[in-house]
């Protein structure tokens, strides 16, 4: 599918004149701070330099103190606090970071992840009866429960108090609990993209301070909060960055065993970035949830002696090659059932449904059917019987509005604009599918139905080396602070025009391998990979072409190199 190359906006003259003259960049490092709405020496002083001390006061989020108030109450009279999440990274580990928090001088905790396929997601009676059971008289809800209006009915008639601390977004209606989500009407908290383990940090972190203990009781759980921000792709930006940035460090210098054990099992030994999250530790993590039990990540995330994670990290990376087979199976089932459907070939978005997929990579399989059709994307199976699955946007397209615009065909939703999850009816999925098409094809626009790659800045191979021509060069060096990269802080793209081939090739049939230079700076060739760009070889051989790719250090053999990762190339237009 050809992509739009959409160049992104200069800041002002007075902008970029300030960045390169106070803070001492270039002119395309200045583009990219500019970008990022960093205008002058203290906004990027701060931006470079991240500190802990710049976090929100928990205190401002809404029921915080109550929150507070009410587990101190539990302690203080010996009640049992049980701590219940999701399944997903994201409430996995929220679950062993809050748990992990409150049993260091406190033992009447419990923990309970509800089992995927017999509960389903969120608070379920199964686990408020557990709790009813083993006496639990306090439930905290992580990463779920902002809709569990009668689960949570239930848990009071059961003698539980509930605090939930949850990043989706609200309904009309509130349970009946402590809530906490800076989301909510009413809470002025200054940062809303949380995730779900970023509001359990915060009561933690709150707690910590009510019992005037100091920061570093809080900072090890620092890299359960990054993996949690990576898994659930919320925004790189304010607070999460700065969570981020000393997660990273964290994890990097002083990873927990699990973590460590599961990064072993990976072959991942270089400096690790987001990305290295997003790909390696959180699929492994999700495995767990996905083909048995997340209760299996929660043990990992706490476990203290090799002996403890060894025969969970096996069985967890086992559950993630499983989750591979399954992915790979299911979407190509998907992908046929579309390719055979001239309506949903033709329609605007897709909803496809076989009662046989396993439910724990539905969601996987919508993204992959999101990359191959550029399109929002529903994948639904069949459990307990209703059909219930995930949902996946493009970029700029809100799929929980259009969702909701269907939510009288369904049993109950949730989610985000870019991703959701649904459980309807069985007979009402193909008046869903007909009805979501119609809703989707009224508010998406032509544009947002075709993939587009944003360009930071255009540059020449000169800027990348200025003075240096061996070795990682200061462009870089510098690039790589503007890290820890993700959504609303991507790694920026460059456009650089009229590239020649030096050498290129083919690998496995699939991917170019690149060796490329300008001609008006013959002694600067940069090493490139693109991914999935065979089919466009012939335009490397045929002339000059432009390109858009992203910069990376490559480790091989214990050594560092500079590369670009390659988005995109197209045939150089004629010179006028």
């Amino acid at each position: 599918m050809e992509k739009r190359w959409v160049l992104q906006k200069e800041p002002n003259f007075d902008v970029l004149e300030e960045l390169i003259e106070k803070v001492g960049v270039s002119r395309p490092v200045a583009t990219i701070l500019g970008q990022r709405k960093i205008e002058n020496f203290e906004q990027a002083k701060s931006f470079f330099r991240p500190d802990l001390e710049k976090l929100h006061d928990p205190f401002e989020m809404k029921n915080m103190n109550a929150a507070v108030d009410r587990i101190e109450k539990a302690v203080a009279n010996g009640e049992n606090i049980l701590v219940y999440g999701d399944y997903d990274v994201d409430g996995t580990t929220a679950v062993a970071l809050v748990y992990e928090y409150l049993t260091k001088d406190y033992e009447q905790v419990g923990y309970y992840i509800p089992d995927r396929y017999k509960e389903g997601y969120g608070l379920s009676k199964t686990g408020i009866e557990f709790a009813s059971d083993n006496s639990f008289t306090l439930i905290i809800a992580l990463d779920c429960g902002i809709k569990a209006i009668e689960q949570i009915a239930f848990a009071k008639t059961e003698g539980i108090d509930v605090i939930v601390c949850d990043h989706h977004k609200p309904g009309d209606q509130l349970p009946e609990a402590i809530i906490l989500n800076p989301k909510q009407k009413g809470c002025e908290y200054p940062f809303k993209e949380l995730c779900g383990c970023g509001v359990g940090f915060k009561l933690i972190q709150a707690l910590n301070h009510s019992r005037m203990l100091p920061y570093d009781e809080v900072l090890p759980a620092l890299d359960m909060v990054l993996v949690a921000i990576g898994a659930d792709i919320v925004p790189i930006v304010g607070e999460n960055r700065i969570l981020a940035h000393f997660g990273l460090k964290r994890l990097n210098e002083n990873p927990r065993i699990g973590f460590k054990k599961l990064l072993e099992l990976a072959n991942k030994k270089h400096y690790l970035s987001v990305q290295d999250v997003v790909f390696t530790l959180a699929p492994r993590i999700n495995a767990a949830g996905r083909i048995e039990s997340g209760n299996q990540a929660v043990e990992l995330l706490l476990a203290r002696t090799e002996q403890q994670v060894d025969e969970i990290s096996v069985l967890i990376n086992e559950h993630n090659e499983k989750r591979k087979e399954l992915d790979r199976q299911i979407t190509a089932e998907a992908l046929d059932i579309i390719e055979n459907n001239q309506w949903l070939k033709n329609a605007k978005s897709t909803v496809v449904y076989n009662s046989n997929w396993h439910k724990g990579v539905v969601g996987i399989v919508a993204s992959r059917l999101t990359e191959t059709y550029y399109r929002p994307t529903i994948v639904l199976t069949e459990s307990h019987g209703f059909a219930v699955g995930s949902a996946r946007s493009v970029k700029g397209f809100n799929i929980y509005n259009a969702i909701d615009a269907c939510s009288d065909l369904l049993h109950q939703f949730g989610g985000h604009d870019f991703a959701a999850g649904m459980t309807l009816p069985i007979e009402n999925v193909d008046a869903f599918r007909a009805k979501f098409d119609e809703v989707v094809q009224e508010q998406i626009s032509r544009e947002q139905l075709v993939p587009s790659i944003e360009v930071a800045t255009k540059i020449d191979f000169r800027d990348i080396y200025e003075s240096e021509r061996r070795g990682i060069p200061k462009f870089f060096r510098i690039l790589k602070q503007i890290a820890p990269f993700g959504p609303e802080n991507l790694n920026p793209n460059f456009l650089t025009e009229r590239v020649r081939d030096r050498g290129s090739r083919i690998l496995k049939d699939e991917h170019i391998k690149f060796q490329v230079f300008q001609e008006e700076y013959e002694d600067i060739v940069l090493d490139g990979i693109g991914f999935s760009l065979a089919e466009k070889f012939h335009i490397i051989q045929d002339g000059e072409f432009d390109i858009v790719y992203s910069l990376e250090e490559n480790h091989w053999n214990g050594n560092v190199s500079l590369q670009m990762m390659v988005k995109d190339i197209k045939p150089s237009k004629p010179v006028l």
